[in-house]
Order: structure tokens, then sequence, then C-alpha cells
């Protein structure tokens, strides 16, 4: 595609979801309303506008993040995507009947999928690259410090509460966990950006030039990102009813656990290859920001989010993972705890990320 084709569907696609989700809004237009071949076509043309806005968001969310250097640019990317993941999730929660699972598998499927592929992919194709490629220590056992203890309380913890039943949490124990997570995350933010800034920001040079790199105004970038996330957040209800109606029709089996890494896999895409990206360009430890970010932000802004929509709307939320997923997220953070436990790197640590990523996904259809 040439530059002035990608430079039309850069700036149209933003306005197209939002005018979509307006219009289909304002006329009453619903997956559960109305003739078949309407709710199809609705559907399915909500689906491809939100797909193809998706990545244009979270381009113009890189462009931004290039303008304003590391590491902001990378909250900028990593909110970003949490916008958008929460909004297909509360969506999905609210639609039709309750569904209490779908929040856990999506942020589990979130974690796993960042911690093992995405890393995975970046020490394996780095490594093989470069051989050995350095990380600032002191900033992955940050990352890892708070995804850790952000996991445990909020996706193992609840299996063990006696409050309510198995896997859940009491209204007080979901507020209470909520806000830790927020102040957690809140915390690590800071010390990312303003107190210990040097921890996260693999030299200088490559800032600069990431700076000098974006043609495009950043207040123009702001903008469009800003309508783009409006019309996904808008259109992810029309989109979540669709694939639930679906997947109930052909009354498939695990359709949390599908549905849950099929959003994290959508959301993840764009950033996963930013990761990747980065990696091959010898440049580790912005791509290990970028998605040990994903995971961070994940947790500690999407499980308050849901919880509060949860509390809202007195609709269950089971956020403890069955024995062999805790059991596969305990192996994961060892890893990744090992893998970090050095200041280099080299193909055979992402091989070991890899070799569970895959095992994750084995277990998604053979539980």
């Amino acid at each position: 595609m040439t530059g002035f084709g990608r430079s039309v569907i850069s700036y149209a696609m933003p306005l197209a979801a939002l005018v979509m989700a307006i219009a289909v809004r304002a006329s009453g237009l619903s997956v559960d309303e109305g003739s078949l071949n309407v709710r199809i076509l609705v559907g399915a043309l909500s689906s491809a506008i939100m797909f193809i806005t998706i990545f244009v968001v979270l381009d113009h969310a890189e462009a931004v993040a290039r303008r304003v250097g590391e590491p902001y640019g990378t909250l900028v990317l990593t909110f970003a995507v949490t916008a958008i993941e929460v909004s297909i999730i509360v969506s999905m929660m609210l639609h039709g009947e309750n569904n209490p699972t779908l929040a856990r598998e999506s942020v589990f499927s979130t974690v796993m999928i960042t911690s093992t592929g995405v890393v995975g992919t970046c020490l394996t194709l780095g490594g093989w690259r470069h051989r050995k490629q350095a990380i600032l220590r002191q900033g992955t056992s940050a990352y890892l410090s708070v995804l850790v203890a952000l996991t445990v309380m909020t996706l193992i913890l609840p299996t063990y509460t006696q409050a309510t039943g198995p896997g859940t949490f009491s209204a007080a124990q979901l507020g209470f966990v909520s806000v830790l997570s927020v102040l957690l995350y809140a915390s690590f933010v800071f010390a990312q950006t303003v107190r210990h800034r040097e921890d996260f920001v693999q030299g200088q040079a490559h800032d600069a030039s990431m700076q000098s790199a974006s043609h495009e105004s950043i207040s123009v970038g702001v903008l469009l990102l800003l309508s783009g996330l409006v019309g996904i957040v808008m259109l992810a209800e029309q989109v979540a009813a669709s694939v639930e109606n679906t997947l109930v029709a052909y009354q498939v089996t695990q359709a949390d656990s599908i549905v849950g890494a099929m959003i994290a896999g959508l959301v993840l895409m764009p950033e996963a290859i930013s990761a990747v990206r980065a990696s091959l360009n010898n440049e580790l430890q912005r791509g290990l920001n970028v998605a040990m970010g994903s995971a961070c932000a994940t947790i500690g802004l999407t499980i308050p989010a849901v919880a509060a929509a949860s509390l809202l709307t007195d609709r269950g939320l089971t956020l403890g993972l069955p024995a062999a997923d805790a059991v596969l997220l305990t192996l994961a953070l060892f890893i990744c705890s090992v893998s970090f436990s050095t200041e280099r790197t080299t193909f055979l640590t992402g091989m070991v990320h890899i070799v569970v990523f895959f095992t994750y996904v084995f277990l998604i259809f053979v539980p």
C-alpha cells in the first residue's frame, strides 16, 4: 500500500468507527433485534471496522509514543491497549446472561501471551540475531515484582478466600483488592516515569531518533487516537454480542477461554509486533517495557474496571483460576524471574518461554 493510501486509512478509520457507532446507536439497531440478515450485516460491518480501527489507533498511539519519548511512550501504548480491552470485556459481560469468568480468562490470557509468547519471541529472535542482548535488571525486576503481586492477589487468592464461594471475592474484598491494584500500578508508573526513570530507559540516543522520526503533529495524533478509542468502545458492545451469540449457537465448549484468548490476542497483536521489532533492533529493554507493561496494566487497570462494573450491575465475577491454569501461571512467572535474573539473554532463554506459551495454547483446546 502506498504512503498516501496508508495516510487516508490512518485518518479515516477512527472517524469511520465513531460514525458507525453513533449510527448504530441512533438507529436502534442491535444484534438482538431486527431480521437475521440485518443482524448479520450490522455485526459483520461493526467487527470489520473495529478490527481495522484497533490497528490504526495503536499506530497513532505508537506515533505519539515516538514523539513523547521513553518511558512515557510505552505508557501511551499501554493505556490505549488497556482501554480497548476493558471496553470489550465490559461490553461482553453486560450482554445477555451473566458471564462471570470472561474477565478472568481475558486477563489470564493477556498475562500468558505477554510473559511467554511475546517475551519469548523477543528473546528468541533478538538473541538469534544479536547472540546476546542486554537488559536493565532493575527495571525488569520492578515489572516482575508488580506483575507477581497483582496476579496472585487477583487471579489466585480468590480461590482460597472464605467469605464467598471458591474463585470469588465478596463485595468488600473485591473493592479492597481493586483499590490496592490501582494504587500499586500508580506507584509503579510514578517510579517508571519520575522517580526511577533511568531503570527503564536503555540509553537516550534512541529516544531522540524516535521523536524526530515522526512527522505527524502530536495534537492530531492524540485527537485521532481518542476518536478511534471512543468509536471502538461504542462498537465493542455490538461486536461482543455477535461473538457471544455465535458461540452459543454452535454450542462451543471452553467458550470463555477461547473468547478471552481472542480478545487478548487481538488487542495485543500490534503491541507485540512493536516489541518484536524493538528486540530485532537490539533494543530489548524497550521491547520488554512494552510487553511487561501491558501485562501489569491489564491487571492493575482492567480488574478494577470490571470489578466496578460487576458491583454497579450486581453481576457475579469469578476471578480465581482453576488449578491447571494457576500452575501454568506460576510456571510462567517463575521462568520470567529466572530469565531476568541476569543482565543478558540468549535465544535459549526465549525458547523456554515459547515452550510454555505453546503449552498454554494447547490446553485451551485440550484442557
